[in-house]
């Protein structure tokens, strides 16, 4: 912003006019009215222009146009940093105006540009910090997951890692932990750094279990866990550690259709969690070609950048019709139509939970797709047992899942006892 050294006062005296008007200023107004006053009185009003520059970005006929959205937030971002240094709100000021900045970038897929932007809010937080002895970590959860999407995954790790010590004192409520600490596994994993993803994941299932049985937290939470930390410890090569963990879900799972959840829970709450993990179970089998942003494995559909959630259920149209071309010929492509489906399924689980309401009213949709997915299983398994016993198994497990976030204890409990079965556990 370059304030111009000639000021006219007729433009002031309008300006100060348009703000005390009886019928008040519109958006665009207000904004006209303070790129004025801020060269007259840019201690008092650079921060209202700022303010005025980002509402007027949030104005609903721009709700679409982007690069104007990004022009204003542009702005409002070289405005709030021509504010004296030493003023109080400056570094607030700023920050609000890089985080909206940010967004704009990420919707017209600038996302090196936005990146950057992160990377600068990252270290402004670092430095309260410093100041204050008191750990913010908004942007540093948004630079990991950014990372994450671009397949940085070793950084996005050590930024989480970063962001789950400095969150961790303020003592989070027991669904934000949870999530935090699946979302720092995952992206563990996804690193290859299999000795920390199992630890962390640990410190998950013993929280879970901590708090089940305190009748703080939702059993079902602990069953979702224990499953995927079993399915964890599989892929690593712990064979009997997993399958132990297994028997921890079994018991878990038997106690849920005995007496149902000791503690008073919504179904949504843990049915979001329950989705969050069915999407990173399912994660290496559907990974994207590398020319796009991926959702990060452990992260809900909330926090992943819009172009990454668009590309991820963009996807749910090619896949019906890939399964539709292979059910021509449904016994020559058992074992790709299976996989499909599982990747349709869970697309479909983590699209309904994304939209508000859709969970329950997508229901009957959610038990024809975990059913079909079952009986594919079972057509594979009649075919070549060895293949389809493992996979009615894993398939089995996901339904069971399902309908334990549905409140159907008994039926999870057959679907999971039946798995068991087939995986030789059932002792």
């Amino acid at each position: 912003m370059n304030p111009s050294p000639k000021i006219d006062h007729d433009d002031v005296l309008r300006a100060r006019t348009k703000l005390l008007a009886s019928a008040g200023p519109t958006r665009r107004e207000r904004v006209e009215a303070y790129r004025v006053l801020a060269r007259v009185s840019p201690a008092t009003h650079l921060p209202r222009l700022v303010d005025a520059l980002l509402s007027l970005s949030y104005e609903h006929g721009l709700r679409d146009s982007h690069p104007l959205r990004l022009a204003l937030c542009e702005e409002a971002v070289a405005a709030a940093r021509t504010i004296d240094p030493d003023a109080p709100d400056r570094e607030r000021i700023l920050f609000r105006a890089l985080l909206l900045c940010h967004r704009e970038l990420y919707a017209l897929g600038r996302r090196p540009e936005g990146l950057a932007v992160l990377a600068e809010m990252g270290a402004m937080e670092r430095t309260w910090g410093r100041l204050s002895g008191a750990s913010t970590v908004s942007a540093l959860h948004l630079w990991a997951t950014a990372l994450a999407e671009e397949g940085r995954h070793a950084e996005a790790a050590d930024a989480l890692a970063e962001w789950v010590a400095a969150i961790r004192p303020q003592r989070p409520d027991f669904d934000t932990l949870a999530r935090i600490l699946a979302e720092w596994a995952a992206t563990l994993a996804d690193a290859g750094r299999a000795d920390e993803a199992l630890a962390a994941f640990e410190v998950l299932v013993d929280l879970d279990a901590g708090e089940a049985t305190d009748d703080r937290g939702p059993l079902a939470c602990h069953f979702y866990a224990l499953v995927r930390y079993a399915e964890l410890l599989d892929g690593y090569g712990h064979a009997e550690r997993a399958a132990a963990a297994r028997q921890s879900a079994l018991a878990a799972l038997t106690e849920l259709a005995t007496v149902g959840e000791r503690a008073t829970v919504r179904t949504g709450d843990q049915a979001q969690f329950w989705a969050t993990l069915l999407a990173w179970s399912a994660a290496d089998g559907e990974r994207l070609a590398s020319d796009g942003p991926y959702p990060p494995s452990g992260a809900g559909p909330r926090q992943w950048s819009a172009d990454a959630r668009q590309r991820y259920f963009d996807r749910l149209v090619t896949l019906r019709e890939q399964l539709n071309i292979l059910a021509e010929d449904p016994d020559r492509h058992l074992p790709e139509s299976l996989r499909l489906h599982r990747v349709l399924t869970v697309r479909t689980v983590v699209q309904c939970e994304h939209s508000t309401y859709a969970f329950t009213a997508q229901l009957p949709q959610l038990h024809t797709l975990f059913d079909e997915g079952v009986e594919l299983a079972r057509r594979l398994d009649a075919h070549d047992p060895d293949a389809g016993g493992r996979a009615l198994a894993e398939v089995l497990i996901d339904r069971s899942t399902f309908r334990t976030a549905t409140c159907r204890f008994d039926a999870a409990l057959n679907d999971f006892r039946e798995a068991l079965g087939l995986r030789g556990e059932d002792h």
